[in-house]
């Protein structure tokens, strides 16, 4: 019987904060897989017990059999010996096979319940970036799973340390009491450094999750960066925290080899110390010739249980340091609350008195059906209209109150809210698939709308054209197979085609030329607003004057306040800082 399971979950209804914690989360790893662990920690001690068994075997054949001629007892002794290998060999592999079913999979399950907090509808309150999230995602999470690998090893060395310590009690009290009492003083002394080097670990991961965040950050702003000629300086910082990753990396690689070697050696020393005694009580008769060769055998195998034993807190202290990792995320509070409104009562957007960042209470209303356009001369006022907007902040972490229909984005229900408001930002992401999926991918239960009409408004119906493949044209990761402006019109298709009620867009047409701009002005107009019987709310955050042009109102933020208001033709005729800013 396959000790792998069909699949693996992750309990969507779980509670998001106050439950975990590194030392929680290693608990519940050994807890939730404690069916497997169990019948792989019995098969590795058996495993250790036959292992110390074979030396104590071997001695009593030299005594028994050998010593005496006893032809008989020596083929049963050699019968019996391969035997007890069968059974060593056996314990082994099954056991080792729970065990590493068990880690793998509980690795797989904590990628998945740090992917499921991430992306929680709610959000997650924490101060890691994407790159950061990776790292906990991955490396962390793998290194949690070592708990699983690090318990059953200890108590099979721990068993062989114990059944050693037997045998040469058995045959020598001072032999067995070298070994039963050595063991702990040598792990209690080396327990001392496990906080250093679970601190070690902890910045080292912190390091390397920061460098991972920097790197992801700098290829994915790869072409502005060459845009601006900014590709030294950004090169440059990324080498300073590649250097500090490496240097943690090192200093803990230091630490742990500084700790591993002591630890051999001590361990080395402890059974060398005692097959030397050994020898000398056989020079004066006090053991036979078979319980020397027993002693000398068990001295030998006894290291690598003792050196593992050993080493066991260095093990744990890297897992624990992982485990303290994942917590942030697993037990980071959620931005808001789930709401409590399922339905809309309408598609107007107001905003009263909205304060955050370099925004100074925003009041704004607009009727449904109305085409709104917004004109950012400060981009930071830009950015903090487009996260309040998007309902992805904690309640407390702006001012005021955003409504749609006059219910408050934070009263409404998540799966309300995320098919009202639909916030497209102006740096997109496209998931590797076929350009089909990249299109659908935020339609949800909405669909209904034809896929090629919303390509047409986007002009990314030319992408589709230009490529044999069409619509199952295959897209690389981030959509690194597509042109800046390619990608950003198949992202603008996606959020058309989700129909969502109120929709903001920001800048979503920087990248493409001035016809194709012109193009998606009027694509957007006719198929958000033209027939659509006023039901579609639009709000589009922009300088450019083709896509002002079709707007029905324009607002201007200055210094996070609105200066004026008016049509596109009025602002463009009569305000010479309007001009300037939008007209090309």
């Amino acid at each position: 019987m396959s000790s792998t399971p069909s699949s693996v979950t992750v309990d969507s209804d779980e509670p998001d904060s106050g439950n975990h914690s590194g030392a929680a989360i290693l608990r519940r790893v050994l807890v939730r897989n404690r069916g497997p662990l169990a019948i792989g920690t019995v098969l590795v001690c058996l495993h250790q017990l036959t292992e110390t068994a074979v030396p104590i075997s071997i001695g009593v054949i030299i005594d028994r059999a050998v010593e005496t001629s006893d032809t008989t007892a020596l083929i049963v002794s050699i019968v019996g010996l391969a035997a007890l290998f069968l059974v060593l060999t056996a314990a082994w592999r099954f056991g080792a096979r729970f065990i590493v079913t068990a880690m793998q999979q509980e690795a797989h399950r904590l990628r998945l319940e740090v992917a499921h907090r991430v992306l929680d509808p709610r959000g997650v309150r924490t101060d890691l970036r994407s790159g950061e999230l990776l790292t906990v995602s991955t490396s962390d999470a793998e290194q949690t799973s070592w708990i699983a690998d690090i318990v059953p090893r200890a108590a099979a060395a721990l068993t062989a340390a114990v059944a050693s310590a037997v045998a040469l009690v058995w045959i020598d009290l001072w032999l067995g009491l070298a070994v039963l009492i050595g063991t702990p003083v040598i792990l209690g002394l080396l327990q001392l450094a496990a906080p250093l080097i679970t601190s070690r670990a902890t910045g080292q991961q912190a390091s390397i999750a920061r460098a991972s965040a920097m790197a992801t950050d700098l290829v994915s702003g790869l072409r502005p960066l060459r845009g601006i000629g900014g590709e030294k300086t950004a090169s440059a910082r990324y080498r300073t925290v590649s250097r500090q990753a490496l240097a943690s990396t090192i200093g803990t690689a230091k630490a742990t080899g500084i700790y591993t070697g002591v630890a051999a050696t001590i361990s080395a020393l402890l059974a060398v110390g005692v097959a030397g005694f050994a020898g000398y009580f056989a020079l004066q008769g006090r053991i036979t010739v078979g319980e020397l060769i027993t002693v000398v055998g068990l001295a030998q195998f006894i290291i690598e249980p003792l050196g593992l034993l050993a080493s066991i807190p260095g093990y744990f202290a890297v897992a624990r340091a992982s485990s303290d990792r994942l917590a942030l995320v697993l037990d980071a509070e959620p931005l808001r609350g789930a709401g409590s409104q399922t339905e809309l009562e309408g598609t107007d957007l107001t905003l009263d008195g909205v304060e955050y960042k370099s925004l100074k209470g925003i009041d704004l209303h607009l009727p449904a059906g109305e085409l709104l356009g917004v004109v950012a001369y400060q981009p930071q006022d830009a950015d903090a209209l487009v996260a309040v907007l998007s309902g992805q902040l904690a309640q407390d972490a702006y001012r005021g109150v955003v409504r749609v229909g006059g219910i408050s984005l934070s009263d409404m229900d998540l799966r309300l809210a995320r098919r009202t408001v639909l916030v497209e930002p102006h740096i997109t992401d496209l998931f590797s698939g076929s350009l089909a999926s990249n299109v659908t991918a935020g339609a949800g239960d909405a669909a209904g709308l034809d896929i090629q009409s919303a390509l047409v408004a986007s002009a990314a119906a030319d992408v589709v054209d230009a490529h044999p493949d069409g619509l199952d044209l295959e897209v690389t990761d981030r959509g690194a197979s597509l042109s800046g402006g390619q990608r950003q019109r198949v992202a603008l298709a996606r959020a058309l085609v989700a129909q969502a009620p109120v929709m903001v867009l920001h800048d979503p047409t920087t990248a493409v030329d001035a016809v194709t701009e012109a193009s998606i002005a009027e694509g957007i107009a006719e198929l958000r607003h033209e027939g659509a019987g006023g039901i579609h709310t639009t709000v589009l955050i922009t300088s450019s004057p083709a896509l002002l042009a079709v707007t029905d109102r324009v607002i201007v933020l200055n210094d996070g306040v609105i200066a004026s208001t008016g049509t596109h033709s009025e602002l463009s005729r009569g305000d010479a800082n309007y001009r300037g800013a939008v007209l090309r």
